[in-house]
This record gives C-alpha cells, structure tokens and sequence, in this order.
C-alpha cells in the first residue's frame, strides 16, 4: 500500500514545493491578481482559480506524455533507462538538492514573462485563465525545471505510471492560485497574511526538500554506483 501511496505523495509534494518557489510564485502571483480582478464576483474569482489550475495541469500532463512516450518508444533509450536510471538518479538529487539549498544558483531573471502574459490575456476572460495556466507552467525557471525534469520525469519513468503523476503534480501547482481564490472570494483581507506564510513556508520546505535529496542522491550514488551493499 505505501508503495502505491508514496510516488503520488512525492508527485504532489514536488507540485507544492514548484508553486511556491520564488520565480514560479512570481507567475502564480501575477495569475492571483488576473483571477482576482472581478473581487466583486467570488464566483468567477473561484472560476478562474479552477480554470488556471486545469490549465496548469493539461500542460504538465501533456508535456509528460511526450517525453516519457517518446522516451518508452523508442527501444534503444527505454534500455539505457531501465539499466542505468538509478545509477544516474543519485547525482541528480544531489545536483537539485543543491540547487534548492541555494549551493548553486543561476541568474536567468524573474517575474517578467509573468507580467506580460498577465496583460495579453486580460481580455480573454475565463477562457484566458487557461491559457496563462499552460503558458505559466511551461515557463520554467531553473528551480522548476530541476523539480521537473529531474525529479518527476525519472520517478515516472521508474514507477512506469504514464501520466498520472503529471496530474497529480499540476494540480498542486495550482493549489496557491486555488487558495488565494478562496481567500479573495471570503475576504480580500486575508490575502497578505496568507501570502506571507506561503512565502516563510517556501523557504523551510525548499530546506529540508533540499537535504532530503541530497542525502537520498547520496545513498543512491553508493548503492548504484559505487555498489556499497547499503541496501539489505
């Protein structure tokens, strides 16, 4: 059962910690202030939450797809996959563990797309709040892409779960877009408590996600790697 329960529980913990991270919080803000602009309407503040989040789900689920489709068919690449992914997983983690931890950094900017996209679909109503959904997902930073590409589409590739697990991780994406929906929907006063939570919260996860991989990255490297018998 908790091998079933686990690669669903990472999925949409790697979701959380990428929608709160510093550039893709910056889309997700960008996206409140888009759902957020008809206050006076909770319905359609709610509405537009839901809308994003779809779109933010159907991007990563499609993208997921085709790499790991593109991935499985052709003979060659799913044989090396199948041989030496938990060989280069270990280095993988330990590389975005890094990163997380703020060990590495690379400095590609931030917030702009979001403001810009933010202003091309203004006039699109409901209809635009899915397709900033899709845009803002696909706007990778090097953050997400780590948590995406280095993390999610290996532990997809590993628990051969097709894309279910992109599910799971759009969805929690969205979830501060959802949130603050509610919040704004309730009462715009609670917006920048709850903002400043995210933001203290966002700093410990990335933490302790970071020393986690790290120290997995680690035990993978000697076991597959090095082929220290650490596992049993």
């Amino acid at each position: 059962m908790l091998e079933l329960f686990l690669p669903f529980a990472t999925a949409f913990w790697l979701g959380i910690l990428t929608s709160i991270s510093p550039c893709p919080l910056a889309t997700n803000i960008a996206a409140i202030s888009f759902v957020g602009r008809k206050v006076d309407k909770p319905g359609m503040v709610l509405l537009s939450g839901l809308i994003y989040t779809l779109g933010r789900m159907l991007a990563y689920t499609a993208l997921g797809f085709l790499l790991v489709g593109g991935m499985q068919k052709v003979p060659v690449l799913s044989h090396l996959l199948q041989k030496y992914m938990n060989m280069i997983l270990g280095p993988i983690l330990i590389l975005i563990g890094m990163i997380l931890l703020e060990l590495l950094s690379f400095n590609l900017g931030k917030g702009g797309i979001a403001n810009f996209f933010k202003n091309k679909f203004q006039s699109l109503g409901l209809l635009g709040a899915g397709f900033m959904g899709i845009i803002f997902a696909l706007s990778f930073c090097p953050t997400s892409a780590a948590l995406f590409f280095g993390s999610l589409l290996p532990l997809s590739l590993q628990q051969q779960s097709g894309i279910v697990l992109y599910l799971v991780y759009g969805i929690a994406t969205g979830i501060p877009v959802l949130l603050f929906a509610v919040l704004l929907a309730l009462g715009a006063k609670q917006v920048g408590k709850a903002y400043n939570k995210v933001v203290a919260l966002e700093k410990w996860a990335r933490k302790i996600t970071g020393v986690l991989f790290i120290g997995i990255g680690i035990y993978y490297s000697l076991v597959y790697i090095f082929a220290l018998p650490l596992s049993g």
